[in-house]
């Protein structure tokens, strides 16, 4: 396994790689995830998820957050009005669509002035092929395996998600943790990195200290800013 340290891990570029924490249940967590440096938290509105938030837990959790990271909005196969009634009484800046949404949605909420993240599934639908159809701001990648949408803690073969991230601002999600995302980073070159169940001590609740040491491994390595992949200064 590659090391963020080790002196053949190839360097991906001169900026810095994004770091999205996903599966906030609490403001206060956020707030230590952001103070360790995550530029973009991720509260999930899907019922089914272990880390599904109300609403009111999210709006608190993006007005501890927003003024130094992105809080984004996690749905799964929802419509236009139930996505933007959240946008606006959360205060999300972003949202990621992470099931099988047409690309119409992404066009209708880009419309609005809304940072729309699309997920692709190798494996799964839509697939990375489906990219040139969508006009998201950023893709996120992850494969489709597992009980729910997401990456299920499964690692998989990251170095296939390499060409989608040369045409496309992509974030590299599924089966990251501390000890595997400068392996990761190394085979898929992404712009960001994405993780959620590889920093928990339990569904919905971080581990503060693997927090840390993700997101040390990855500032050792190179990469695009988040904020840059978002068109944000």
């Amino acid at each position: 396994m590659i090391q963020p340290n080790d002196e053949h891990t190839p360097p991906v570029s001169s900026a810095r790689i994004g770091v999205k924490i996903c599966g906030l249940t609490s403001a206060e967590q956020a707030e230590g995830c952001v103070r360790l440096g995550a530029d973009a938290i991720g509260c999930v509105f899907y019922p089914q998820s272990p880390r599904h938030v109300s609403d009111e837990t999210a709006a608190g959790i993006c007005r501890a957050v927003s003024a130094e990271a992105l809080p984004v909005g996690v749905f799964v196969d929802e419509g236009f009005d139930a996505i933007m009634r959240r946008v606006i009484k959360c205060g999300l800046a972003g949202v990621q669509l992470h099931g099988r949404e047409a690309p119409d949605l992404v066009r209708r909420l880009k419309g609005e002035g809304v940072l729309v993240v699309k997920a692709l599934f190798f494996g799964g639908h839509p697939d990375p092929q489906s990219a040139d159809a969508y006009s998201a701001d950023v893709f996120l990648v992850e494969c489709a395996r597992g009980p729910l949408p997401g990456g299920n803690a499964m690692q998989w073969d990251w170095a296939s998600a390499r060409p989608l991230g040369a045409a496309h601002p992509m974030i590299l999600a599924g089966g990251l943790s501390p000890h595997n995302v400068a392996e990761a980073i190394a085979a898929a070159r992404p712009s960001a990195v994405d993780v959620s169940s590889g920093v928990e001590a339990s569904p919905g609740k971080k581990d503060m200290r693997k927090v840390a040491d993700f997101i040390d491994s990855v500032r050792r390595q190179s990469g695009s800013d988040l904020f840059r992949v978002f068109g944000l200064p």
